[in-house]
């Protein structure tokens, strides 16, 4: 057949039918590399949908959660019998957040917080009972609690202080919080308490310049030792560490030579505290020098006292 005649016979097709065309050896080898490098992609692409799927899956899967609010009172009241009947603070804790978490602007969640705060007090979880009440009472200032939420701040500082030997960092924040709790709220029923505390915090931080001055001494360091035991005399007199102080300042005073302070030193113990047994140690050490105890009124240790009314 001629080529004219294979022309003729394509060009002859029906109206509206798509008219068929002979396909060459090169488009069908493009056609075939072109549908590799398709399944080719779609190989690839399979591992990376399938971290995806799983969790696209779930979402077609899970069931349908509706979250439902419970009232107020019920959650509250579940976190007051896990506290206080199956001592589980941890639970009651969260029994409390949920108040706070579904109701956080009723009374409940008020009431919740403070109650998340000694839960953990309780708990012995300081940290989270000082941030609890921290914000306590950042967010009511004004509340009749305000002053037991301070107080539970400073409670929280003061349980963690530690023994005489280490770092009194603990110490200083208790009493910076007690002083809080008395400066605010004065007339409460935690200023007395908070006192008290003070005095106990204030008697450990004399405890502790004790140790290092008794240290220095050991060394023969008596002028680092004095400066330990001036401490206690001028910052922490009311504790029951100052009658050793004075003792120690005779002790020191006398070991370099400087016999009027350390005579000072033994006569003011023996006239704030006669019966201590310091006192007795004092006179027999200053008596052993051949000297008597003897105060002299310019001396810092009997200014000290003076301006303290004690002197």
């Amino acid at each position: 057949m001629s080529a004219q005649r294979m022309t003729r016979g394509y060009l002859q097709v029906p109206s509206r039918e798509v008219p068929s065309r002979e396909v060459s050896s090169r488009e069908v080898s493009s056609r075939a590399r072109g549908l590799i490098q398709v399944v080719a992609l779609f190989v690839l692409a399979l591992p990376l949908a399938g971290c995806g799927t799983g969790a696209l899956w779930d979402k077609f899967t899970a069931k349908d959660d509706t979250f439902v609010e419970e009232p107020a009172d019920k959650i509250y009241n579940e976190g007051l019998y896990l506290m206080n009947e199956k001592k589980d603070m941890k639970a009651a804790n969260k029994k409390f957040e949920e108040v706070d978490r579904q109701h956080p602007y009723s009374d409940w969640a008020r009431k919740s917080l403070l109650m998340s705060a000694y839960a953990s007090y309780q708990g012995g979880d300081y940290d989270n009972c000082i941030g609890a009440a921290t914000r306590y009472v950042t967010l009511h200032p004004g509340s009749p609690d305000a002053a037991y939420a301070q107080y539970l701040i400073a409670a929280s500082h003061y349980d963690q202080i530690p023994d005489i030997s280490r770092d009194q960092t603990r110490t200083e924040k208790a009493i910076a919080s007690l002083e809080e709790v008395v400066r605010k709220y004065p007339t409460s029923e935690y200023a007395t308490s908070a006192k008290a505390k003070i005095e106990g915090a204030r008697d450990q931080l004399a405890g502790k310049e004790m140790n290092v001055g008794r240290y220095y001494a050991q060394k023969r360091d008596y002028t680092a030792a004095i400066n330990r035991y001036k401490a206690v005399v001028t910052q922490y007199q009311t504790t029951r560490h100052v009658e050793e102080a004075l003792y120690r300042l005779t002790e020191a005073y006398m070991a370099i030579g400087i016999v009027g302070e350390a005579q000072t030193a033994a006569a003011v113990l023996g006239h704030n505290f006669p019966d201590s047994r310091w006192y007795k140690d004092a006179y027999n050490l200053v008596k052993s020098g051949g000297l008597e105890p003897s105060e002299n009124q310019g001396s810092w240790i009997s200014k000290t006292f003076k301006k303290m009314g004690l002197g």
